[in-house]
């Protein structure tokens, strides 16, 4: 499997769906408590611009314009990210 193809399987396995689940989860706080913390609102926006950005890196996979070591370099970024949570 080519590192091209792991990075989208992490991207779309676990690491958007993981973003997607907090973000979904600070806004049923805010929608039941009808307000948003400095600091909430500072994480939703920092999960918002990673969640973008994770979509912008499969549509340059999916659009062929990935090259294999760009691809290696984001896979274990994003692996030592995910294995510090």
């Amino acid at each position: 499997m080519s590192s091209i193809e792991k990075l989208k399987a992490l991207l779309e396995n676990e690491i958007i769906p993981d973003l997607e689940s907090v973000i979904d989860s600070i806004f049923q706080t805010v929608e039941k408590e009808k307000t948003i913390s400095l600091g909430e609102r500072e994480e939703l926006e920092e999960l918002q611009e990673m969640h973008a950005e994770c979509r912008e890196i499969l549509i340059e996979i999916e659009s062929n314009e990935m090259e294999e070591d760009e691809a290696k370099e984001l896979l274990e970024e994003l692996v030592e990210i995910v294995s510090k949570d």
